[in-house]
């Protein structure tokens, strides 16, 4: 056919009708847009050699599809023949509509040269297809008009996780979020996900955000194995801790001038290696969020473990004096104890009583030699925030007596236990944190909020260095075994030791400590941006709220304020009557939760 080019012919030019208008060196055709072009033969394909007067009498004709289908099969037809049983002519209309008949391949698959007649299976199938595609196509119309309006059903919420890991910033892409042309980001899709419904309007994503693991650790806990243990059950035991403690981990004792620090006993239960172990390796230390607790180890280690929660409980136990400013004497047991269970706010009327008046003597000291030594003590404020059956719970946290005696308890056992292991040769977790480029000793807020940019982070490491913040030459994490895994590699090596085992390797050490600082960054961020979310879901639910700020610092366009009954940080507008540690009155403007910011209006 392709010798039948000519002037008013119908060709095929890059799977469009065209019109030949006239041939010369090259060819001239015209396409569906009027335009005219110049060709060469090979690129067009012979449809019809006309006459065709215009590209607008490509009008179809009327067809009898399935009759030429069912009496072309076992058949392979001619392009002229096909048009001809189908159309019942072979005109340029009929040959462009065979054409399109081709393409769609419903009935009829090839091209001009060789088609084929599909079969009856062949064309069930192609319809079920087609069907399918069709259903799917008006389910997703359905589904985006349910987003649309907020009307989710179950089965949309299964569509709409692609959005959450966006959200999540576990994905980069999304068709939803295409189809609604909404950017791909964590911010946008937190917001659609709100707007639609998927989501509460109070939703916390953080801690996904950060990666770190939550839910319940649903894992065989065995019961604790008998041990020889050092009875001090003699010995007046005190936990002190929060309202609301959950994981009692450490305890004081006083006996004479030497102080006994009981610590839970969590590596007589968590061996090395064993599935306890690598569950709390892998979580790294509990996740405290202010809808509740993620442990890094079973409920059940707690509670068999937990001091004060039985009449007698087992401790690995640090005992020390302080001499002179330094501690002497130390000693690592394993002990039974019988713990008394109470409260920073209770402890507090009482620090002038027995036996906390001694204990704190000892410690206030501890304390005096540490603050020689240029440690840091920042008094900026604290507060603990709480979801207690859906209210938010904001409860600011007052530096106190007892506070700072235990505190600084829990630092001579880290102290001691750093000690005690150097001496030993034992492989232990240090923490380390290294000298600012300046040693201030602030007095005011923002000569602490000042420092504290100063401060370099702190490392976890396997020889002892000095710890600046603590005003330690060395210093170990060792108090808090149940909650984090620092502490819980150095019981497992301390119990190897008193126990007469072999403790693990400085090499075997290395590798357990390699993701600690990783691990536990992504935690501390997690913790804290759900405390600055749920401070924010406390503003947002009280739109009238106002309160006193305290100027912290001054920057080039904005003051930073810090709101002491929300120990929060906020950036507003600099204005001239701003000078530093001056209080200020605000008032809560806007909310928003996506991107967690908050402004407020000065008053």
């Amino acid at each position: 056919m392709s010798s039948s080019l000519r002037a008013g012919a119908l060709v095929l030019y890059k799977s469009h009708p065209a019109l030949i208008v006239s041939i010369g060196e090259k060819i001239d055709i015209r396409v569906a847009n009027g335009k005219d072009r110049k060709v060469r033969p090979k690129d067009v394909r012979l449809l019809h050699p006309g006459p065709l007067q215009s590209l607008g009498a490509l009008q179809p004709p009327a067809a009898n599809i399935e009759e030429a289908w069912e009496l072309l099969q076992g058949e392979q037809p001619a392009f002229s023949e096909l048009a001809e049983l189908v159309f019942g002519e072979f005109t340029p209309a009929a040959a462009w509509a065979t054409w399109e008949l081709l393409q769609d391949g419903l009935y009829f698959a090839g091209d001009l040269s060789t088609i084929e007649v599909r079969t009856p299976d062949e064309l069930a199938a192609l319809r079920e297809q087609r069907d399918s595609k069709a259903r799917e196509a008006r389910a997703w119309e359905d589904f985006l008009a349910r987003v649309e309006k907020g009307e989710l059903l179950d089965e949309d919420r299964k569509r709409l996780a692609e959005v959450e890991r966006v959200a999540l910033g576990r994905a980069e892409h999304s068709r939803i979020l295409a189809a609604f042309k909404v950017d791909a980001d964590p911010v946008a899709a937190h917001r659609f996900l709100i707007r639609c419904g998927y989501w509460p309007p109070e939703e916390n994503p953080w801690p996904r955000r950060a990666g770190v693991a939550m839910g319940p650790l649903d894992i065989g806990v065995p019961a604790l194995a008998e041990e020889p243990r050092l009875d001090l059950t003699g010995l007046e035991a005190w936990a002190i801790d929060d309202v609301g403690n959950q994981d009692p981990d450490d305890a004081i004792s006083l006996d004479g001038d030497y102080l006994w620090v009981h610590v839970a006993d969590v590596s007589a239960l968590v061996r090395p290696d064993g599935h306890l172990d690598q569950a709390a390796r892998e979580r790294a230390a509990n996740l405290y969020l202010p809808e509740g607790i993620h442990p890094m180890l079973p409920d059940a280690v707690t509670e068999q473990l937990g001091l004060g929660l039985a009449q007698e409980s087992p401790a690995l136990s640090i005992g020390m004096r302080l001499v002179d400013g330094e501690l002497r004497d130390i000693r690592v047991e394993r002990t039974r104890v019988r713990v008394s269970r109470t409260t920073y706010d209770e402890v507090k009327g009482r620090m002038q009583a027995v036996p906390f008046a001694a204990i704190a003597a000892v410690t206030d000291a501890y304390r005096a030699r540490r603050l020689a030594r240029n440690a840091a003590r920042l008094d900026l404020p604290e507060a603990s925030v709480r979801v207690v059956d859906g209210e938010v719970v904001i409860r600011p946290l007052p530096k106190t007596a007892s506070r700072d005696m235990v505190t600084d308890a829990m630092l001579m056992a880290g102290e001691a236990v750093a000690l005690f292991a150097e001496s030993n040769g034992i492989a232990i977790p240090y923490a380390m944190q290294p000298e600012p480029e300046e040693i201030c000793h602030p007095q005011t807020l923002s000569e602490m909020y000042a420092y504290r940019r100063l401060f370099k982070p702190s490392n976890t490491v396997l020889h002892p260095e000095p710890h600046f913040g603590l005003g330690l030459a060395r210093y170990a994490r060792a108090t808090s075994p149940l909650r984090r895994y620092a502490d819980l590699l150095a019981h497992q090596q301390l119990h190897a030791f008193v126990s007469g085992a072999a403790p693990m390797s400085r090499e075997v050490m290395a590798e357990r400590i390699a993701g600690i600082d990783a691990n536990s960054g992504r935690i501390r961020r997690a913790e804290r941006q759900s405390n600055l979310h749920w401070k924010l879901v406390h503003l947002q639910r009280n739109p009238e709220w106002q309160g006193e700020a305290v100027v912290a610092a001054l920057e080039e366009r904005k003051a930073v304020l810090v709101i002491p009954e929300l120990a929060m940080e906020v950036k507003v507008r600099l204005h001239d009557r701003f000078a530093l540690d001056e209080p200020v009155m605000l008032k809560v403007r806007e909310v928003d939760l996506t991107t967690q910011d908050a402004w407020f209006r000065v008053l």
